[in-house]
Parts: C-alpha cells; structure tokens; sequence
C-alpha cells in the first residue's frame, strides 16, 4: 500500500450514449442510456487507486454550495475520502458527453472558474512529507503541488491527457519535474517515437507513456532502455472508453510503486483500463488487487507475452 496524493480536477458529468455522432440535432432523441453524476480525471483515480488499496488524499475543487459527500455513489463498495475536496469554485465543473457504439466522442465542457481557484496549502506540507507520490493533472491550481513534491523528495506522476505544442509553455512547471508523465496521442500528429523521443530529450523523465486508444501504447523507461509499443489487451466488451486512461495511470502508478518494475506495471495499467472500459459511469469498474492477479492468470497463462504484444517483452 502506498500513500497517493491526487490533485485533479473534479467535476458533474452527464454521459449519453447515442446511436451514432454525428447525431441530428434537431431531432429529440429517445431511450438513450443516461448518467448524471460525478466525474473526472481526479475522482476516478480516487476511486480506482482507493480500490486497489492505497490510502489516498484526494485534493480537489469544487462549488461553494457542493455537498461533497454526492462523489461518493450509494451503490459503491468503495468510499472515497472526501475530506480535502475544497467548496471554493463559484460552481462545481461540468461536462456533457456523448458517446456511440464505435466510441466516437462528442464532448461538452464548462470548467467554470476553475482556473481562478486556489487551493489551501496549508493543509498540504504535512501530508506531502508522508507520501509516497503525487499524482497530478495540469490544472492552474495543481501547480503549487509540484513544488511541494518536489521540496519534499516525493515522486510526481503527471496525467496531462492531451498535449498542445503550442500550449507546451505552459505546462512547462509540470512537464519538467514529472517522473511519470502519461499523455494521450489525440493530438499528436508526429511519428509516436519522434515525439517521445521529444520530451524524454527536453524533460528527461523516469517513465513516458503514450496513450493510443484501442491499439496500445508506447512505454517509455529511461533507466531500463525500453521504448516500446504494446497493443491493447482484451477483457470486458467496450461500452465506453471515457475514462481508460485515468484507469491506466492509476493502475501504472500503483504497481511501479509497489513493484519498480515499469513492464509488470503497463502489463496491469493495460488489463485496468480494459476491464473499465466495460462500464458506462467513468468513475466504475475498477478491479482489486485480487480481481487484477485473476486477469493476470486468464490473459498471460494461457498466451506468450510475445502472441499479446507482437513484441518480446524487455527484460
């Protein structure tokens, strides 16, 4: 078990499964699957890291008048700690998304005045000196964090999704002082290996991972010489792909702490995003250790690393 700080984004998401985008506007759509609830990239690795059984201080933001205690589902097994989500924004974020069966997206968002939002340190300093890691997003008011994860020796994993060149400048405090750093290749248009090559030469991480939807990802390991891609694997049935990554990163983080063993740790991030992918709520379906050992036995007993990936794992 390790100790994980998450600073993130929190946020009501509305999830509406369509037959198929682009849809017709103009036109009300019936019995359309629909979910109203929380979301976003730091409640899900709340939920997915408290799952696999770390103890999380969850650090997030949301409305003046929010009653926190709404980000934990009634249906839920797991319950998050809510304690250090901070009621300071004007409202709390919000998005819409619609989703089809061939997992095309079409995305709504209003993240309010969460730019302006500052989070309270004060509270921060002591628990930093106890964890293991800091897992953060590049929100405006996650930057202070780095700082303090850095001031204290700790190890700082960094979900920045998407990756805007000329944007680049200002992620810059966070790209810099990563260990880990997952991004998402949606908005990459250069060779995947040219531009991990990119920021492993500007920013000299630990550990890239580049997330490529539904044929993989590259893993990058400076210390181990691995830069190499690994095609997804297969477990649940596809309903909605919103929200693997913040699956696979949290699963990633939990098992190269555990293990430093960067391989083992994608094997297991690959499997947690694919199972979440089963579910339509981004913030469910995710495994336990024990469920995670199971789909271990399932996939990579009964097939060579090698017939999985298309490559021979690195040693």
């Amino acid at each position: 078990m390790s100790n994980i700080i998450i600073a993130g984004i929190t946020q009501f998401e509305t999830v509406i499964k369509v037959d198929r985008i682009p849809f017709d506007m103009e036109k009300t759509i019936h019995d359309a699957p629909v979910y109203v609830g929380g979301g976003g990239d730091a409640m899900n690795e709340a939920f997915a890291l408290t799952t696999l059984g770390d103890n999380v201080y969850f650090m997030s933001v949301v409305g003046q008048d929010q009653n926190v205690e709404v980000f934990n589902p009634p249906d839920f097994k797991v319950h998050i700690n809510t304690d250090y989500i901070l009621p300071i924004m004007k409202s709390t974020p919000s998005e819409i998304i619609f989703f089809d069966k061939d997992q095309n997206q079409l995305i709504f968002q209003d993240l309010k005045d969460v730019r302006e939002a500052k989070y309270d340190m004060s509270m921060v300093r002591p628990i930093m000196a106890e964890a293991d890691c800091l897992l953060v997003s590049n929100a405006n008011f996650c930057r202070p964090f780095v700082h303090y994860a850095l001031s204290a020796g700790k190890k700082i994993a960094l979900n920045m999704r998407n990756f805007n060149k000329e944007k680049e400048k200002y992620n810059t405090d966070f790209l810099e002082n990563a260990d880990i750093i997952y991004l998402s290749d949606d908005t990459v248009d250069s060779d995947p290996y040219d531009f991990i090559d990119y920021i492993a030469q500007k920013y000299d991480p630990e550990i890239i991972i580049l997330g490529q939807g539904s044929t993989g990802l590259v893993l990058y390991d400076r210390d181990n010489h691995i830069k190499v891609h690994y095609n997804s694997v297969k477990t649940n049935e596809v309903v909605n792909s919103l929200g693997a990554g913040n699956a696979l990163i949290s699963a990633f983080v939990h098992y190269y702490l555990e293990t430093k063993d960067s391989v083992n740790a994608i094997k297991n991030g690959l499997l947690y995003a694919s199972y979440k992918t089963g579910f339509m709520r981004t913030c469910e379906g995710f495994l336990t250790p024990e469920q995670v050992e199971q789909w271990r036995e399932l996939i990579w007993k009964t097939k060579s690393v090698t017939d999985l990936y298309g490559v021979e794992i690195p040693k």
